[in-house]
């Protein structure tokens, strides 16, 4: 592995864990990654195990930052390599072709999953839209509308139930404009037989998703969302910088790349800061990352109660160290804008989005916001998959040939020096243009939409 001049500490590539390379005092930093993960809770002796045991975090509450204005004007590159995609009629792109059944409410759920196991058509079903009040009932809002526009659903099939705070007549006004051809609505309190007229709508939609062939257009319509977890102390030394490096390519082109876990920036938060392309996207990150913080201190919860029991085990000692590797899969790119819930992907370059690290509903989140494909790096291994293609990135080869059923590429060969980055690339136009992932394989597709309200 590279070590950077700063360090002092080593990562052992047999078990992830890190070892001190000096001598270390109570009270320094550990550095890795060139930056401070933490400090030194007694004196630690080179060679010696650096972990939980003898290093604390050094996060505590909100932060005060200075913009500083970057050196030349972000310009997007350009490129004439396409991917075959599938042209809808108001010109987004998506690379599937698939009918979806969006529920307004949880009640309805398993008619949605009679109608999917009848028809072919995707199911994802959630508890919520009842009984919520205020911004808790927005965000619900906001994710299906998302998920209502997103062009990898050829047709959608809106399911209500009737009574529900989220009915249909209510989502309508959120929703707004739609095309009557693509998005259909059945209320189930107002049929006789709701199976019936659903398999009668969806095979409607199917007719209509039959008029799209899949066409070359330009690689920079392809947006690709970011995400890890079941990290481990590899994944921000292969894995992550892997996405790194094809968010750079990526974006070079004109492409999209949004990258969203607010929680596991903190600590690394600076590094993306730095890379803002104007005020204005700077302040919103700062408001992005001082919020969060916020949520969890208004829940009576420290910013720092970060990461897991599996984390740890993988070899990542502090939320500093694991968030200094997360950001990582953003690469170097310009961070063009600042997403909030709902908001969806208009530019080029990296944005950053709001949202937890939950990986249902950070992967939930990336779909909403418009993300085609979602790379997702874990060390520890997950089934886990979204709504859009789900490719599964493991941070070592040892995960990639246990779990081979979960994971679609092996990261673990960047240690032996290997550049991966355009055969990963190529990969991923693969899947773009309908090479199926694990998770499509296995049938595991599901969301989940972040709560933080009243419940009736």
């Amino acid at each position: 592995m590279i070590i950077h001049q700063l360090d002092n500490v080593e990562v052992n590539l047999e078990d992830g864990h890190k070892y001190a390379r000096r001598d270390i005092k109570a009270g320094e930093n550990i550095i890795k990654y060139g930056n401070p993960i933490g400090h030194a809770t007694c004196d630690i002796k080179a060679g010696e195990h650096v972990h939980t045991h003898n290093v604390k975090t050094n996060l505590s509450g909100n932060l005060e930052y200075t913009y500083t204005a970057p050196e030349a004007d972000y310009v997007p590159g350009s490129t004439d390599r396409t991917f075959m995609g599938y042209v809808r009629k108001n010109g987004d792109v998506g690379i599937r072709n698939e009918i979806w059944i969006v529920n307004t409410v949880g009640c309805v759920n398993r008619i949605a999953e009679r109608l999917a196991a009848l028809t072919g058509a995707r199911a994802f079903v959630h508890p919520f839209g009842c009984s919520q009040l205020g911004d808790d009932q927005l965000i619900t809002q906001k994710i299906l509308k998302g998920m209502v526009n997103h062009p990898n659903a050829a047709g959608v099939l809106v399911l209500g139930l009737g009574c529900e705070n989220n009915n249909i007549a209510v989502f309508k006004e959120h929703l707004g404009e739609y095309d009557p051809e693509r998005v259909r609505f059945l209320n189930t309190q107002d049929v006789e037989d709701e199976v019936e007229e659903g398999v009668r709508i969806i095979n409607e939609l199917k007719e209509y998703a039959a008029q799209f062939e899949r066409q070359p257009v330009p690689v920079s319509k392809l947006k690709i969302g970011l995400k890890c977890g079941g990290s481990d102390g590899y994944s921000g030394i292969t894995a992550n910088p892997l996405c790194g490096r094809l968010c750079d390519l990526h974006t070079s082109m004109g492409g999209s790349c949004v990258l969203t876990e607010v929680p596991e920036m903190f600590g690394a938060e600076h590094l993306l800061m730095q890379r803002c392309v104007s005020e204005a996207v700077f302040d919103r990150t700062v408001a992005l990352i001082n919020d969060f913080k916020d949520y969890f201190t208004r829940h009576g919860q420290v910013v720092y109660e970060n990461p897991s029991p599996g984390n740890k085990k993988g070899g990542i000692t502090t939320l500093e160290e694991k968030s200094l590797g997360c950001v990582q899969k953003g690469g170097l790119s310009p961070v063009t804008d600042c997403l909030d819930y709902g908001d969806v992907i208009t530019k080029p370059g990296l944005s950053l989005l709001n949202g937890p690290g939950n990986d249902i509903v950070a992967v939930t989140n990336l779909m909403a916001a418009g993300a085609h494909i979602i790379l997702f790096t874990t060390g520890r291994g997950t089934p886990v998959g979204g709504a859009v293609p789900t490719v599964k990135v493991a941070t070592n080869s040892a995960l990639a040939q246990r779990k081979a059923n979960w994971i679609d590429f092996n990261a673990g060969r960047c240690l032996d020096g290997e550049d991966l980055t355009e055969e990963f690339y190529d990969y991923i136009i693969s899947v773009a243009e309908g090479a199926e992932t694990k998770n499509e394989a296995n049938g595991f597709r599901e969301i989940s939409i972040f709560k933080d309200g009243v419940t009736l």
